[in-house]
């Protein structure tokens, strides 16, 4: 299925893509997808993130080439750092950093989005715990970052985690390709077998150390070829068997 989260009439309604039309839902499908006899085109929806996190637990330099691009050998261990509520933005959404960033960069990834409430889960039964996966962008203040010393304030200003445009649970995340383009121009390209720690041994140890509620998100780490944007800038991140999605830069 294909989930997504849209404006309606009375405020953000849940729903299931089923090819050019939106089947309405009674409530998020976290636990169970329960339809409510409505049907709109998908056309016509502006769509919202399609989930409701309580947080957004990232993955740094979860890809080898990555890696060494940024200065460091891989990690033994998967290497956790969160991003604030305030950071997540919408599909078609704008990204408007504060005037004294002087470097926006792009991260297009693979966000796993949480279907059960999981506390030190084995990784031979993560899959029970997701409900699906979508396209993620962790957009960073790369020179805040540089000169802070650590991750929070460059990655977690506002609108900076795009999401969407839908969560799918038919899917094998194992080996998708994940591309980002910017102002149409391949950037970055990568494939999700590239992962030096794969989803299930991810959420495995996440939830070691913290609860995952339902609408959570995991974002599992970018490709290399991470580099800057600029005002006026289009960004796509697709992955494949998923989709496209798409921001702007103010």
């Amino acid at each position: 299925m294909k989930y997504v989260r849209f404006q309606g009439e009375h405020g953000p309604q849940w729903g299931v893509v089923e090819g050019e039309r939106v089947k309405t839902l009674a409530a998020a499908p976290y636990e169970r997808v329960e339809y409510d006899g409505g049907s709109v085109p998908l056309a016509g929806c502006q769509l919202l993130t399609p989930c409701t996190p309580t947080k957004v637990v990232c993955i740094g330099k979860n890809y080898a080439e990555h890696a060494r691009e940024m200065g460091a050998e891989p990690p033994g261990f998967p290497v956790l750092f969160l991003k604030g509520l305030n950071t997540v933005n919408h599909p078609e959404g704008e990204i408007a950093p504060p005037d004294f960033v002087q470097r926006l960069d792009y991260e297009g990834e693979l966000g796993v989005v949480i279907r059960r409430r999981a506390s030190k889960i084995a990784a031979q039964d993560a899959g029970d715990y997701v409900l699906g996966y979508t396209c993620l962008n962790d957009v960073t203040a790369r020179d805040v970052q540089k000169h802070d010393g650590q991750w929070t304030r460059g990655k977690s200003m506002d609108g900076f985690c795009p999401v969407g445009p839908w969560v799918v649970d038919d899917v094998d995340p194992s080996g998708l390709d994940v591309t980002t383009r910017l102002n149409g121009q391949v950037v970055q390209q990568g494939n999700t077998r590239d992962f030096i720690t794969p989803i299930p041994q991810l959420l495995e140890f996440v939830t070691a150390s913290m609860t995952l509620e339902p609408g959570d998100v995991v974002a599992t780490g970018t490709p290399a070829g991470i580099g800057p944007m600029q005002a006026g800038d289009a960004v796509e991140v697709e992955i494949s068997h998923i989709g496209v999605l798409r921001n702007y830069v103010k």
